[in-house]
């Protein structure tokens, strides 16, 4: 493993960093849950191979992250990583929740202090509601308490307001959404430099934009055939992103011990700018290939769920991009039709239902990290999969 400073703080970390929101899934009747035993498995291993960052927040697989991460840190592991987790904002609405969530959220992990504490899914609506609720304030009495190290946020909006943001306040690290796709996209690669040129740590997500980047595109594979640099379309996404020096640490949300291990191997081979022209240019090559299919930013987050009329916004979503990379539609149709498209249907398929089932009551705007107009989107993808309509009608 590789290790790098953390900004401007007094201790280095491990270049991949655990992410446990994309935690190892196991069929339960109809639905799925987290596999806690091969979860807390691959977590430790993790560790045991030098991972020393693990990062969850409050809603990830529907507030059971949390809990399963401190299960996976008993037993020693605790003391052998940086623990960090995030105040979940959008349910935050008076100060005195700051205490209530954090409090929540050490019984969860079974730790006594977080390591970092984030403000989670910043945006300029959430900026505000930190400044009218004095949460800053919040933040330090906590850190004076000893309950948190170090203070920061992690990001979904515009360059313009990462800015306003990284100059309000003393930050010990950001975490922003960067892949080699989204270079000038949220926070941009000029508010990556930006924020470390002022010794802030910074985190990175979404390297393999929610999994997309590791399956290659017919144009994507033909151009990964034809170099003689042999890589994983992983290695060369998180390659990218460990080339540039402001990275602090990559995070990822690895679902099996498969992962674990190749991502583990790719970053015990990562190092600042080591790239070759050569990779720099395939790598843009890549990238523009993959930018001319990505109809939908959509990263399967998950923020959006659950739908309250049952909506699976995620699945839905993600036909449009699997036609625009070649997917038989007649196959996507098939699937459209597999999913639940009445209420009947939801109670054998419960959080299974195709976009005919959206109201456009709105709930899912405010809560995508990525400002899809997820109504509108259902709209198409209803007369695209449901009612045969033709796809170059509305991308």
């Amino acid at each position: 493993m590789k290790y790098r400073k953390m900004g401007s703080l007094d201790w280095k970390v491990s270049a991949l960093g655990f992410g446990a929101m994309r935690l190892p899934m196991i069929k339960d009747g109809d639905t799925e849950k987290v596999d806690v035993p091969e979860a807390i498995r691959i977590i430790r291993y993790g560790i045991d191979n030098g991972i020393n960052y693990v990062d969850t927040a409050w809603p990830y697989h529907g507030g059971e992250s949390e809990k399963i991460v401190g299960k996976a840190l008993k037993d020693g592991y605790r003391e052998k990583v940086k623990l960090v987790t995030k105040l979940p904002m959008w349910v935050v609405n008076k100060t005195e929740d700051f205490d209530e969530f954090l409090s929540k959220q050490l019984e969860k992990l079974q730790t006594d202090y977080l390591d970092i504490y984030l403000f989670h899914g910043l945006n300029r609506g959430r900026f505000q509601k930190i400044k009218d609720l004095n949460l800053i304030e919040k933040m330090e009495k906590a850190r004076e308490k000893g309950l948190i190290r170090h203070i920061g946020f992690s990001f979904h909006d515009s360059w313009e307001v990462f800015k306003e943001i990284i100059d309000f306040y003393n930050w010990d690290m950001a975490q922003i959404q960067h892949n080699y796709i989204d270079i000038d996209y949220q926070a941009t690669t000029k508010g990556l430099k930006y924020a470390a040129n002022k010794g802030i740590a910074v985190v990175i997500m979404e390297p393999i934009k929610g999994g997309k980047l590791a399956n290659p595109t017919p144009e994507v594979a033909e151009i990964l055939k034809k170099t003689s640099i042999q890589r994983t379309p992983v290695d060369w996404a998180l390659q990218f992103l460990w080339n540039k020096p402001e990275v602090t640490v990559v995070l990822s949300g690895m679902g099996s011990f498969k992962m674990v291990e190749e991502n583990i191997n790719s970053a015990s081979n990562s190092g600042k700018d080591q790239l070759t022209s050569q990779e720099t240019d395939i790598i843009e090559q890549i990238a523009q290939a993959f930018r001319k299919v990505i109809k939908i930013p959509c990263t399967a987050c998950g923020y959006c769920l659950p739908c309250p009329n049952g909506v699976n916004i995620p699945g839905n979503l993600s036909y449009i991009n699997e036609l625009a990379w070649g997917r038989e539609k007649k196959l996507l149709e098939n699937w459209y039709g597999t999913m639940a498209k009445t209420e009947e249907e939801l109670k054998e398929k419960p959080r299974e239902g195709n976009a005919s089932l959206c109201i456009k009551c709105g709930e899912c705007l405010e809560a995508c990290p990525q400002f899809i107009d997820i109504p509108t989107e259902m709209e198409k993808i209803n007369e695209i999969f449901g009612n045969g309509k033709d796809f170059k009608d509305f991308y």
